[in-house]
């Protein structure tokens, strides 16, 4: 079968459907290596609340993107792209299938469709200055300033996600030029021809299975973990400690909150985030879907099968 597998294999989708011990199962059948599409897995010792492949796991397949920078070391979506095609070069050169394997819509956007990366270097002092009036007034008046300047952009972003409001602002002053404009589609050629598979289940499935993972990680150390983080020295306001989960932990820690509170917290805003990342993918019509509803092996096994059918009909 390997000579009629697509030259890079995707499994995308929302958080908690699976989709990392998924890739393992079709790297391992294919012999293929893992290509990290999370923007938080990238981070060392952010372990637990990214929901990082275990050691073990690590273990049983290549994995790149993992571990790759330090929490308060900035990592744009231009590295991520840079960093996973040379991965995707190397990959080829050992006879491996690359698998792309993630739920950052735009890193996987990034990398399969050729984004071209605007040239602006993040400004620290524009940066603190957004974060500031983000503080002040909320996101989503900056949300409503980005409307103006790049409506396309702020179509893209959630009015919550000051991130991404934050660097698309910061790239049209520094370029004069919308980030939309920036990201325009290239031809993908050093990705090749890509097979891209969506995963995903019924909402009230998905949601528990959010919930309970959340309960999990607590219970697997995560609150030890960011108490690490900061004795470490790493600033709360660091956008890697701001993050999903993160930030909230953090308020635990310097007793602002109680975990229970935090815990709820957590759980909402990661089924928000679910449903953010299920519409930015529904978007790609290149997604083949499956049902991950019966656990990683039955949503492998589909998957070899569709890939296995494509062959028979070539």
């Amino acid at each position: 079968m390997r000579d009629f597998l697509p030259e890079v294999l995707a499994v995308v989708g929302p958080t908690a459907t699976g989709k990392t011990e998924v890739g393992i199962l079709l790297a391992e059948a294919l012999g293929g290596e893992i290509i990290s599409a999370d923007c938080m897995a990238v981070y060392r010792g952010m372990d637990i609340g990214t929901a990082k492949p275990t050691p073990e796991q690590q273990q049983r397949v290549r994995f790149h993107l993992i571990d790759v920078c330090n929490p308060d070391e900035p990592f744009s979506v231009a590295r991520f792209q840079q960093t996973a095609l040379e991965a995707i070069r190397q990959i080829r050169q050992r006879g491996s299938l690359p698998l792309v394997v993630g739920g950052t819509g735009l890193y996987v956007k990034a990398l399969l469709d050729g984004f071209h990366i605007p040239p602006a270097a993040a400004n620290e002092a524009l940066r603190q200055q957004l974060w500031q009036e983000a503080k002040r007034e909320g996101s989503a008046v900056l949300h409503a300033r980005l409307k103006e300047v790049d409506p396309l952009a702020a179509s893209r972003i959630h009015p919550n996600d000051a991130v991404r409001i934050i660097r698309a602002l910061e790239v049209y002053q520094l370029t004069g030029r919308p980030i939309s404009e920036w990201q325009r589609r290239q031809p993908p050629a050093e990705v090749g021809r890509v097979r891209r598979f969506g995963l995903t289940m019924p909402r009230e499935l998905l949601y528990r299975r959010i919930n309970e993972r959340v309960e999990r990680m607590i219970a697997q150390g995560w609150l030890d973990e960011v108490r690490r983080l900061l004795e470490a020295g790493y600033a709360p306001n660091l956008p890697a400690m701001r993050s999903l989960g993160y930030g909230e932990l953090v308020q635990v820690v310097q007793g602002r909150w109680d975990l229970s509170e935090a815990i709820a917290l957590i759980q909402r805003e990661t089924r928000r985030f679910a449903k953010r990342q299920l519409t930015w993918f529904r978007a790609d019509k290149q997604i083949e879907w499956i049902d991950a509803s019966q656990g990683a092996e039955e949503t492998a096994r589909q998957i070899l099968q569709r890939l296995r059918s494509e062959q028979e009909h070539t």
